[in-house]
């Protein structure tokens, strides 16, 4: 009997072994396929990256709009609702047309946010980045904080920034728009004109007087970007005063 090694020995042993196959190639096909599968994957990445980018941007407009709305609201929580000497009155104007509404808005020498003493004073006033000293044109320079000071803006060492003439920058793109508004005082919903009176219906309503309306104050907060035709709304915040 033919032990192993004389059988692993022999050259029909040998003939049966099988030569060593070729190494395979990839094929054009699948050099193609996985070009692409690669593309789709740092495709989804880099929007999913982008999508990332633009909601923390977002997210961080939002927490300024809000905390430059609420820096109005700090500003005027402890105003009156009409200006503490003169009140909100009506008086002859003079011309035949009868009674006018005198105390509304800026009195005479209240030129600007420090000289605004009361709620109405700041009705249709915006604090913008770009806004101009005197109030003729319905602004002035802010955005603004609580104390009444503009906010600059501040370079990525904590620095504030200057313009080309040495003085400090607003923060740019932002504003902040005011609105007061007379409401019914069971419907917050329901504006009246500045002059307006409720008189008594005999049902237990005593009326109200020019000045006794409960007042709303609404601030939007505005964002333009060097790229934006116009400004767009970031935060609008709403309380009313009793």
């Amino acid at each position: 009997m033919m032990c192993f090694r004389q059988l692993a020995r022999s050259p029909r042993a040998r003939r049966v072994q099988h030569a060593p196959r070729p190494r395979r190639a990839f094929t054009l096909i699948e050099t193609s396929l996985a070009l692409v599968i690669i593309g789709v994957g740092v495709l989804a990445l880099v929007e999913a990256q982008q999508s990332f980018i633009k909601s923390n941007g977002w997210s961080t407009h939002a927490a300024t709009a809000t905390y430059l709305a609420n820096e109005i609201r700090e500003r005027t929580r402890r105003l009156p609702k009409h200006d503490p000497v003169t009140g909100l009155y009506f008086a002859n104007n003079g011309s035949g047309g009868g009674a006018a509404l005198n105390g509304w808005g800026p009195e005479q020498g209240e030129v600007g946010v420090d000289d605004y003493d009361d709620l109405d004073d700041f009705d249709g006033l915006t604090l913008a980045f770009n806004g101009t000293p005197g109030r003729d044109d319905g602004d002035l320079p802010g955005p603004i904080d609580a104390f009444g000071a503009v906010i600059p803006e501040i370079n990525a060492n904590g620095a504030a920034m200057q313009d080309q003439d040495g003085r400090p920058m607003n923060l740019q793109g932002w504003a902040q728009r005011i609105e007061v508004r007379k409401v019914d005082p069971t419907n917050f919903n329901t504006v009246y004109d500045n002059d307006e009176v409720l008189p008594a219906d005999g049902s237990g309503f005593r009326g109200l007087a020019v000045d006794q309306f409960p007042l709303r104050v609404t601030v939007t907060v505005t964002y333009q970007g060097p790229f934006d035709t116009e400004p767009n709304i970031a935060a609008v915040v709403t309380w009313i005063v009793p």
